[in-house]
């Protein structure tokens, strides 16, 4: 499990460079400054749980069973809040409206707080 959890840290921050080089590079001159905050909240938000992903499954001061409990909250939170972000921020260039799932972004930002203080009381629970 260490190395999923590690693995998914690689993964979502690799995507987050690539997405954050899109949105600076291809998406500039397509949208308006605040859907490019969006879009840039949403690469930001995903790199810092990305580097978590990578500390968390480099730790063994957490039990597996802690870990894969934190791991779930922040990926199934990252996905809902970062990707809603891309789709909302992108809105203008496509047919369908995004703005009509727009629930789904306080829902993963939710999950990612939720995932923060599980680790939090994971780690005052098994850290002496």
């Amino acid at each position: 499990m260490n190395r999923t959890i590690f693995l998914t840290g690689v993964i979502f921050g690799g995507l987050s460079v690539i997405l954050g080089a899109f949105g600076a590079h291809g998406l500039e001159k397509l949208l308006d400054v605040p859907a490019m905050d969006t879009f840039e909240t949403g690469v930001r938000y995903q790199m810092y749980h990305a580097i978590l992903l990578l500390v968390l499954g480099s730790t063994s001061r957490i039990p597996m069973e802690s870990k894969k409990w934190v791991f779930y909250f922040f990926v199934i939170g990252i996905v809902l809040f970062s990707f809603s972000l891309y789709l909302l921020a992108t809105n203008a260039l496509t047919r369908f409206d995004f703005k009509t799932i727009g629930f789904i972004t306080p829902v993963g930002g939710t999950l990612l707080i939720a995932g923060w203080g599980l680790l939090g009381h994971r780690c005052l629970r098994h850290y002496d």
